[in-house]
């Protein structure tokens, strides 16, 4: 039985080389040797659609391609930074894009799967912006326009999100516990893996009586990327460098 690798939150872009230097050596020297890859958002610090392939996509794109031709099944879920990852994307690489909460079956483990902005409650802000930006309406204007345009608007936004978050407190930027026991009452699971809160960390606690788990995962780095192997029964959160 071959591992299962998740990571989460990579942030890649043309202003971080060595993370996607970092991230691709991951792929042939970990991922390529395990059974499946679950990436749960923000591969990306911004996509703007499906038809920008300026550097460093393609390379990253083919990465992803050859570890899936390998035999790896590779899954990524949206993030609030790569939303916009498509079709197009998913066929170039071989990946299967899914739902944001996803279940699945983390041998013989139900786990539910999040990027886990949904489980920041306490920031109504925030979601009201992500309702507004995943409507319908506002992806076709944005996708219309020029990929300069499209460019420029993701820095914009970029540069407000950050000086919004610098406003606010640290408390309303993480999970709310009863929305992640919600969350997980609802799919039915003692276990919850994310990404989203940069906060790594295992916490334990009880669930209508019985122990629970929720992996949080962190964000990815130039020198080191840390990602959770599932190896049979046991799960560990570990470093890649």
């Amino acid at each position: 039985m071959k591992d299962i690798l998740i990571i989460s939150d990579l942030h890649l872009s043309r202003g971080r080389p060595a993370t996607i230097d970092l991230f691709l050596r991951f792929l042939k020297e970990q991922a390529q040797n395990a059974g499946y890859l679950y990436i749960l958002g923000d591969l990306f610090d911004a996509w703007i659609g499906d038809d920008d392939i300026t550097p460093p996509v393609p390379e990253i794109i083919e990465g992803l391609h050859h570890l899936s031709k390998q035999g790896c099944v590779l899954s990524i879920m949206h993030g609030n930074r790569d939303f916009l990852l498509g079709e197009v994307f998913a066929n170039a690489t071989g990946c299967t894009l899914i739902p944001d909460p996803s279940v699945v079956d983390l041998n013989g483990t139900p786990t539910l799967l999040m990027h886990g902005d949904l489980l920041c409650s306490d920031d109504k802000e925030y979601l009201q912006a992500r309702k507004l930006l995943r409507s319908k309406d506002f992806i076709a204007d944005f996708l219309s326009r020029s990929i300069a345009e499209r460019l420029q608007l993701a820095a914009e936004y970029r540069k407000r999100s950050g000086e919004v978050v610098s406003l606010k407190s640290a408390d309303i930027m993480d999970v709310n516990q009863l929305t992640v026991a919600d969350y997980m009452q609802e799919n039915g699971v003692q276990q919850l893996i994310h990404g989203h809160t940069h906060r790594p960390a295992l916490h334990q606690f009880l669930l209508d009586g019985k122990e629970a788990k929720r992996y949080v995962l962190e964000d990815w780095h130039e020198t080191y990327g840390s990602y959770i192997r599932v190896n049979g029964k046991n799960i560990s959160q570990e470093t890649f460098r």
